[in-house]
């Protein structure tokens, strides 16, 4: 498979029309697709066979739903699921969680990851998927960025989001949290998917980020049901939909055993774009975007070499008065334990280790308050877990 971007050859029928509305069903479906192995292409032929009523496949027999092709492993699977799930139980926790749930037939499921084979049947989303999200770019990496990567992902993302670009990436720690930030920063939209329920935020770390992102326009959305906790296995599956709901996808830095693999194979998997930035021959950080590049990938040094491959007009946006470039003002910080461990870095870098003993707080929480101290600008990782004031 090529790199190149084949987006016309995409097709748009691959989800099945329906007769009964989806909207009205939407608690078969939440219910449903928690049924372990009713994966995309299942559940397509679980809709076609009951004319897209889910209601009739839930209530089913297992000789119904081996009919509709399931096999009967995954209609004994249905069978459990019922036992454990209440669809009206699932609307009510969706009403109350302020969490909207997404099927294929709904007008705001993201267009792109719709084209996708393995589209998920029911998204979940916390904050607002709009049309401008059709034009985005996935931005992924390592969690353990150097400062080489922090930067070129801020410059890139920033640069992404001046030009109305929506940028979508994992919210994890390390260049997706850079992601995000920068784009917010510079007054941009910015959609987070997760590998858990929205009713919580993994890592815990990223709290404030995700508020946000949803404060300032943006989104979250999982596949997950709520109540779903970051088990390891999610996050492969996540990264399909990371890519899948963009025209291509960009790694600032990452080395060979990096997640972002995932997000790679997928992006090919969809016939979209690959964007890579090269980094130092000497780095591990950047082993896997070295390589690609080799293989094919598009070489970034600047946004428009990803706007030109893309075909989006490279001339920034007229943003509001102050978002248009990141603010100059470092903001202060928010709360007093911030404020607190704040004293106690210096422009000498000093390991967190230290910085613990010196608070007088757990490792754990001093990580969480140095995460957000760098989210706000005001400290910066240096090395290996030494911290130092920008």
């Amino acid at each position: 498979m090529t790199f190149g971007c084949c987006l016309k050859k995409l097709r748009c029928d691959r989800i099945p029309a329906v007769i009964a509305s989806a909207t009205e069903s939407l608690g078969y479906w939440i219910a449903l697709s928690q049924a372990p192995g009713l994966g995309a292409a299942r559940f397509r032929l679980l809709e076609s066979h009951f004319g897209g009523n889910l209601e009739l496949a839930w209530n089913a027999p297992q000789r119904e739903l081996r009919a509709a092709g399931l096999g009967g492993k995954v209609a004994k699977a249905v069978l459990e699921v019922r036992e454990k799930v209440s669809p009206e139980r699932e609307l009510d926790r969706l009403a109350k969680s302020g969490v909207q749930a997404l099927t294929w037939h709904d007008e705001r499921y993201p267009g792109r990851l719709k084209e996708t084979v393995d589209a998920p049947p029911v998204l979940y989303c916390r904050g607002d998927l709009c049309a401008d999200d059709e034009a985005s770019i996935a931005v992924v990496g390592t969690r353990r960025p150097t400062d080489y990567g922090r930067r070129i992902t801020s410059e890139l993302c920033a640069a992404l989001a001046t030009r109305g670009v929506t940028v979508v990436s994992g919210l994890a720690l390390g260049i997706d949290t850079r992601a995000h930030q920068a784009t917010l920063d510079a007054g941009g939209r910015t959609v987070a998917v997760l590998g858990n329920g929205l009713d919580s935020v993994y890592p815990s770390e990223n709290r404030r980020l995700a508020e946000r992102i949803v404060a300032d326009g943006g989104a979250l959305v999982s596949e997950f049901a709520l109540g779903a906790r970051p088990e390891a296995s999610n996050f492969p599956r996540r990264n399909r939909i990371i890519s899948g709901m963009a025209l291509g996808t960009l790694i600032t830095e990452a080395g060979e055993t990096s997640g972002t693999r995932w997000t790679v194979f997928h992006a090919l998997e969809q016939n979209r774009e690959i964007f890579c930035v090269p980094g130092s021959v000497y780095s591990e950080s950047s082993r896997l975007t070295n390589r690609l590049i080799k293989e094919g990938a598009k070489l970034v040094c600047d946004v428009r070499d990803i706007l030109e491959e893309i075909g989006l007009d490279g001339e920034p946006k007229q943003m509001p008065l102050g978002l248009a470039q990141p603010p100059e003002r470092k903001p202060q910080p928010v709360d007093p334990e911030e404020a607190d461990l704040l004293r106690h870095v210096t422009t000498e870098p000093t390991h967190i280790d230290d910085l613990a003993q010196m608070n007088g707080c757990p490792i754990a929480e001093v990580s969480s308050l140095l995460t957000m101290l760098e989210l706000k600008g005001l400290v910066q990782q240096v090395g290996t877990m030494h911290y130092q004031l920008v």
